[in-house]
């Protein structure tokens, strides 16, 4: 299909008809389905994205870099992703690594590799890698924990950043000093000294910095040869895949509604857009193209690092979730801090990302409780606060008003259909649905692709 006006549309629009011919507009063509987190992340994103994948031709991720962490468990085998989309698993399926995500040339290598010793194989034929990316040096990384460290000691606390280098990437490309893909792509002479020039700003603002960057220069030439096969302009690449034949394409949102950078829990956030509005410039699609949006939850709440977070449990149900449900994060090994299900947050997430359904994931983890709290609202000074709280102060203030519903106390990682689920567990649901609005399309109770119960 021609994206450039042809002869004939320049002759009618230069020689318009007397009466006034309504354009004919294209179809609309293919849309995306995206899964998005709808808390703090760790929801279990993987997961839906993997069940969605298996029937997906093109998987893409939109922003994020290696600070997202998706596990994904086929034939008993665990596959940890970051940078990869998790479609990359599938043989039938092509994996998009969007402009909006942010490149670490070594840690995609490296992933690469540990997931080709558990059994990868045949990936360069199925990943796409847009030369609109933008490229996140060792350096970076450097900056990362530097800035952390500064912040420690000016303030007493810091992010709780990852130490990927997204924030400082994303902030070059914010100050139009970033290198893209399509940088590493043209002349090396130019790229290098590029960024050389870049060290050197780094440097005037963090004298302590040390960087050998010759040496990284050395094995991003490397690089270039490796990833070139696979670098394609991504702008073109999802126009054609959305307005050619049919085709089922699938968006994998990294991080999470609470910790995007405009609408999460500033400045207790990641550096990209992780809601919806992110796919748009994280692909470059428009928002007529996006169809569902599935938003993914716990049936209780986690958070990595620091951050106000309302329902947290720090008592012996936070202690039993923690236990229970394995709660450490993929990609730092940090604890991950647990507490109830917030209706309040994922009402927030649902306004802003307009899911048409949710998948509800390790109700399993909650069998053992005798009764299960769910927040409904947030109060200061006993009255009730109508919105989500902008200033984290204030978050950090609120107390929550709880609905008390009894534990069903029994064992629900078997259950494979509605049916197999206890009565007070499907009343669970059931409230958590008719509140937020949305209904639940997948509940999961267990690690596998078997343990998601598909509702509809």
């Amino acid at each position: 299909m021609s994206l450039g006006w042809s002869a004939n549309d320049h002759k009618s629009y230069s020689n318009p008809p007397t009466a006034a011919v309504k354009r004919a507009r294209n179809d609309s063509g293919n849309k995306v389905t995206v899964v998005l987190g709808a808390q703090w992340g760790d929801e279990g994103k993987g997961k839906v994205v993997d069940l969605l994948a298996t029937e997906s031709d093109i998987v893409c991720r939109c922003q994020g870099g290696n600070n997202a962490g998706h596990t994904v468990v086929v034939d008993e085998k665990e596959y940890d992703f970051h940078l990869l989309p998790s479609g990359i698993i599938s043989t039938k399926c092509i994996s998009l690594i969007g402009n909006g995500v942010v490149i670490h040339l070594p840690g995609l290598f490296e992933e690469i590799d540990k997931n080709e010793k558990k059994g990868l194989k045949g990936w360069e034929k199925r990943l796409i890698i847009s030369d609109r990316a933008h490229i996140v040096f060792d350096f970076h990384q450097a900056v990362d924990g530097l800035q952390e460290v500064q912040r420690q000691a000016q303030e007493g606390k810091n992010i709780g950043t990852t130490k990927k280098g997204i924030g400082p990437t994303y902030a070059c490309k914010a100050s139009r000093t970033g290198l893209r893909i399509c940088d590493l792509m043209a002349d090396f002479n130019e790229f290098s000294t590029r960024v050389k020039n870049l060290v050197q700003q780094y440097q005037s603002m963090y004298p302590t910095l040390k960087v050998d960057a010759e040496s990284e220069l050395k094995k991003l030439k490397d690089y270039a040869e490796r990833i070139r096969p696979l670098v394609r302009d991504g702008v073109y690449f999802m126009y054609d895949a959305i307005h050619g034949p049919s085709k089922k394409i699938l968006v994998e949102g990294a991080n999470a509604a609470l910790l995007d950078i405009d609408f999460g829990t500033y400045p207790f956030v990641t550096s990209s857009n992780c809601t919806v509005g992110g796919v748009c410039t994280g692909l470059g699609i428009p928002p007529a193209n996006i169809g569902d949006v599935y938003g993914v939850s716990k049936a209780y709440t986690t958070r990595v690092g620091i951050g106000a977070f309302p329902t947290e449990q720090l008592n012996a149900v936070g202690e039993l979730l923690q236990t229970r449900g394995h709660e450490v994060g993929v990609t730092t090994g940090r604890k991950r801090r647990c507490g109830w299900l917030d209706l309040v947050i994922l009402k927030y997430a649902h306004m802003i990302n307009g899911f048409t359904a949710i998948a509800l994931t390790k109700l399993d983890i909650l069998d053992v409780l005798d009764e299960i709290k769910v927040g409904m609202a947030y109060k200061i000074n006993s009255k009730r606060v109508p919105y989500f709280p902008a200033n984290m102060e204030v978050l950090q203030k609120v107390e929550v008003e709880y609905e008390t519903f009894p534990g069903w106390k029994s064992d629900t990682s078997a259950a494979r259909k509605w049916n197999d689920l206890p009565p007070k567990a499907q009343n669970y649901i059931r409230f958590i649905e008719n509140h937020i609005g949305v209904p639940i399309k997948w509940v999961g109770v267990g690690k596998s692709r078997e343990c998601m119960i598909q509702m509809f």
